[in-house]
């Protein structure tokens, strides 16, 4: 005791001493068992053994961004030296590679503009501010474009005559839209004319223009293969037998990971330039005010839920034909996210992503011909508005923050999925047997749909043959929702890529690839019943105090949301032109097939309509198949898959 006693005495007078003198600290040396032994250490020293670090941080934080700019660089010229090598070896391999970087290229010169130069380019386009020059040039780009559009048609429908019935589609939506509006005298036609003229031409670059159409067309193959490695997880989870026969496995997932990448792509910041860039653009040209701008052009990105997100703090402010175009810019969209699974049905990806992009000017026009603008907007600054990044600290927790999100939404698809499908193979019941008691056969909502919305669908500039097949796909997306619609798309799809016959026992079995663009076109859009309840949920949730708001618009707002789809479908049907060369029929009949394919379906209806019988029961073959030595052979051959009356 009195040792351990005196011992703690002389501890604490080391302690009282070091605290006395604050030049000297307590270190400890030696950890033996017999005691630890301390030594005091000057403070000066201590800082002397310091000074060599204290120095190097020093330089450091000097020359930090001399450091920066080094660093920089030299990774410039290692991708320099490898982007080089790439396009050199295999130019092809290499354009997936070459496209984003000329992408990231455009941005950092635009970036590096903007700054330096962003002022002098102000000053230098201010006397185009000019009251009077304005109003001259706004009359000459209109009378330009008055002509140029009558010249078109004219030139180009001369070839097709029959694009002129989409033409005519338009002006009645139009005219329709127009007898509907809130205030016919407020109506904006610049905003109008701007925003339907922007979809034209958005139209023409990507289904007219040989560049605009490869681009899109490679585009939707590298989104189709991104998507693809969906299967790698899926398959892992589910395991292949699911992920290939249950479609709950094989599209689903598709919506989780695309939730992830854009849930990271919105950390990093890039979502939101895209989104300003294009609000800039569409706000500028169409005179809309930011919010509901930056709303409508978010909309190409996230659901109509997710947008108005974008622009929460400003909702309780806007008017109500803002609230109206924000409405409407969700019901005429898709998200990214479902954008994916409906590809995964088979769906043209070219279609669905410039569908999608083409909807946004479309919607804001539109929605202003509906509903214009009377009341004083807070919004009218042509600065735009600010979008923050996402609230996750690092990259990982927002892709996790995505993936969980998705959950819900595919959850929300599943069950909605179910419901509707059930139900509406109830009413198929119900109708089917009201109808046999009156000696109707067959009488399902299908049919219905397609007798009552044959018309506007033939006006849409589909051929009479496949109105009534795309008038029930229409009124499937209707009532129901765009994902059981754009599923029995896939199915028609799929039975004319197979080969099937065109017709079977009286009844269709597919349509043709200009029905299938347009209709591709008419059902990208969130447009149906129980979008109602959702908008409305969502909005409402941020904004209580405008319930009332709300609810007067967005009834209104849904139908203005059906018919951009129904123009941009129009708009398809104007621009469309068979693509890619036609079968070789000649060379392919001259090789025996042994599966039904469309290209044999093609070949060989030419064969059927090139051969006759004559008096004698013998053959004949007309235009490309005569005098060939193996007509004959690929008649027989035709004949085992396909049923004619040569075939007798």
């Amino acid at each position: 005791m009195d040792a351990a006693r005196a011992g703690e005495a002389v501890t604490l007078s080391k302690v009282e001493r070091g605290v006395e003198n604050p030049g000297l600290e307590l270190t400890e040396e030696g950890a033996d068992p017999g005691g630890t032994q301390r030594t005091a250490v000057p403070e000066p020293q201590q800082r002397r053994n310091l000074q060599p670090f204290i120095k190097t941080r020093s330089f450091c934080a000097r020359h930090a961004g001399l450091f920066k700019k080094i660093l920089v660089g030299l990774l410039c010229l290692a991708y320099t030296a490898y982007f080089l090598a790439a396009c050199i070896l295999d130019f092809h391999r290499a354009l997936a590679l070459f496209v984003i970087t000329c992408l990231v290229v455009f941005v950092l010169a635009h970036h590096f503009l903007q700054k330096f130069f962003g002022k002098k380019l102000s000053r230098c386009l201010k006397p185009l501010k000019h009251s009077r020059l304005q109003v001259w040039m706004k009359w000459v780009i209109a009378g330009v474009s008055l002509v140029g559009l009558v010249l078109w048609l004219a030139l180009d429908t001369a070839q097709r005559p029959e694009q002129l019935i989409s033409f005519a589609g338009i002006c009645m939506f139009l005219l329709i839209l127009f007898a509907c509006s809130k205030h016919h005298s407020a109506v904006s036609w610049r905003t109008v004319f701007w925003g339907l003229g922007l979809q034209f031409v958005f139209g023409i670059l990507v289904i007219r223009t040989e560049p605009g159409f490869i681009a899109f067309q490679w585009l939707g193959e590298q989104l189709q293969i991104f998507l693809d490695y969906t299967v790698a997880g899926s398959s892992f989870v589910f395991g292949d037998t699911l992920v290939k026969e249950a479609f709950a496995f094989q599209s689903l997932p598709i919506i989780i990971f695309f939730g992830c990448v854009m849930s990271i792509l919105y950390y990093l910041g890039l979502v939101q330039w895209v989104v300003q860039k294009i609000a800039w653009f569409l706000q500028i040209t169409m005179g809309t005010t930011a919010t509901e701008t930056l709303a409508v052009a978010g909309n190409i990105f996230v659901g109509m839920t997710e947008a108005p997100l974008l622009i929460r703090p400003y909702l309780a402010d806007m008017t109500l034909s803002e609230i109206h175009a924000v409405m409407t810019g969700g019901f005429a969209t898709i998200a990214g996210s479902v954008l994916g699974a409906f590809i995964s049905f088979g769906i043209d990806a070219p279609s669905l992503i410039s569908a999608s992009v083409m909807a946004a000017p479309s919607a804001l026009a539109l929605s202003k011909l509906v509903y214009p603008e009377v009341e004083e907007s807070k919004f009218k600054s042509k600065e735009g508005l600010k979008l923050q990044r996402g609230k996750e600290r690092n990259i990982l927790e927002a892709a996790s923050s995505g993936a969980t999100d998705a959950i819900g939404l595919v959850a929300n698809i599943a069950a909605s999925l179910i419901a509707y499908l059930a139900v509406l193979a109830f009413i198929n019941a119900v109708l089917s047997w009201m109808g046999e008691l009156v000696d109707i056969p067959g009488l399902t909502f299908q049919v219905i749909c397609s007798y009552v919305l044959r018309p506007m669908v033939f006006m849409m500039g589909v051929d009479w043959a496949d109105c009534a097949i795309v008038a029930e796909i229409v009124g499937i997306k209707f009532f129901t929702n765009e994902f059981v619609a754009y599923q029995q798309l896939s199915q028609y799809k799929s039975k004319r890529l197979s080969g099937v016959e065109e017709w079977s026992e009286g009844e269709k079995q597919w349509i043709s690839v200009k029905a299938e663009i347009i209709a591709t076109f008419s059902l990208c859009g969130f447009a149906n019943l129980s979008s109602i309840g959702i908008t409305l949920g969502g909005l409402t949730s941020m904004v209580p105090q405008r319930k009332n708001d709300l609810s007067r618009v967005v009834v209104r707002a849904l139908f203005t949301g059906a018919c951009v789809s129904l123009i941009s479908a129009c708009m398809a049907g104007i621009l469309y032109v068979p693509r890619g060369a036609e079968a070789d029929c000649v060379s392919f009949l001259n090789a025996s097939f042994t599966n039904r394919t469309y290209e044999s379906y093609v070949c060989c209806q030419e064969l059927f309509q090139s051969t006759s019988l004559n008096g004698t029961n013998s053959l004949s073959f007309s235009g490309p198949w005569e005098n060939k030595e193996f007509s004959a052979t690929a008649l027989v051959n035709c004949c085992e898959f396909y049923t004619n009356a040569v075939c007798a």
